[in-house]
Order: C-alpha cells, then structure tokens, then sequence
C-alpha cells in the first residue's frame, strides 16, 4: 500500500509564502559562517550541508540582500561553525539585522587563513571558496575544508518552527 500526503489541506499555488511555511517544519542544524573583510563578517545558516568526502567538500546559502554577501562574495576563505545547544544567543546575534556582530559579547579570535573563529562552539572547519553558484536571490557557496576541528560534545542547536531549539529524546 503507498502512502499518500495529507490531503486534508488542499494543495496551494507555489509562492515565496508556501515555500516558507513548509520549511518551517524542516529542522535543520544551525551553523554561523564567517569571513574575514576589512571587517569580520558572519551570519546564522540553516543551509549547511556536507557535499563529499573526496575531497571534503561543504555547501551553504546565502542571500545576495544579506550584509555578509559583499564580503563573502569576494573571500578565499570561510569559517563554519557547528552551534550545540547551549548556544541560541549566539545564533540570534549571527541571525540579527544590524547587530554587533563582533562585539564584546562573541568570544572570537583569527584562526588559519585569517578566518574568524567563534569559541566554544561543538565544532569548526575553515574552508577554501571553490565555487559560488547563483540560485534565485542566493549563491551557493560551495568550499573545500582545509582544517577544523570536533571542539565539543554538545548536543546540536537545531531550527524548528521560526525558532531555536533543541534535540529531544
């Protein structure tokens, strides 16, 4: 017998709204991604994905409106960190229009390639730009890993309905 979807609500024209509205039931883990600029950019991802082991490769989203995009649009290097639990005041700072982004409040410090790293983060990996594709009003940057790190053991801060969360057993 085949599954079929939920019929009850009848099917809806695609729009940016429908396209919005089904994604919020998607979690996904959270990541901030880093660059460095005249001064360090970074923003809160939802669209990290792991690409191939050989070699290692990393994609994530961006939107071209966003503050980052002037400085990532031109970087050889970018920071990837994995967020864990503990830390959604973080991700709300990275996801924040016109926050301070870099202020006294984040932990950070210059890393390999002079990437930005976030301290106290569950892990971290700088990567080499090797691609930056267009879709719609994003890029997809796709990088190669050229070191990192498991930092921690935490458990993942994930992004569920419009908000972060975390893992339940």
């Amino acid at each position: 017998m085949t599954a079929t979807p939920d019929l009850a609500h009848a099917p809806t024209v695609a729009t940016p709204e429908l396209f919005r509205s089904v994604f919020r039931r998607h979690a996904a883990g959270v990541a901030v991604i880093t660059a460095r600029g005249e001064r360090p950019v970074g923003f809160t991802a939802t669209s990290l994905t792991s690409v191939a082991a050989e070699p290692p490769l990393i994609s994530f989203g961006i939107g071209t409106t966003s503050s980052s995009w002037p400085v990532l649009s031109e970087a050889e290097h970018v920071g990837v960190h994995i967020l864990g639990e503990h830390q959604r005041e973080l991700a709300t700072t990275f996801a924040r229009s016109g926050a301070d982004r870099f202020g006294p409040s984040t932990d950070w410090s210059s890393g390999p390639e002079g990437v930005p790293l976030l301290a106290g983060v569950s892990a971290w990996l700088v990567c080499r730009v090797v691609s930056r594709v267009p879709a719609g009003d994003h890029r997809i940057v796709i990088a190669e890993v050229v070191a990192g790190a498991p930092a921690g053991a935490d458990r993942p801060l994930v992004y569920h309905q419009g908000r972060f969360t975390a893992l339940r057993d």
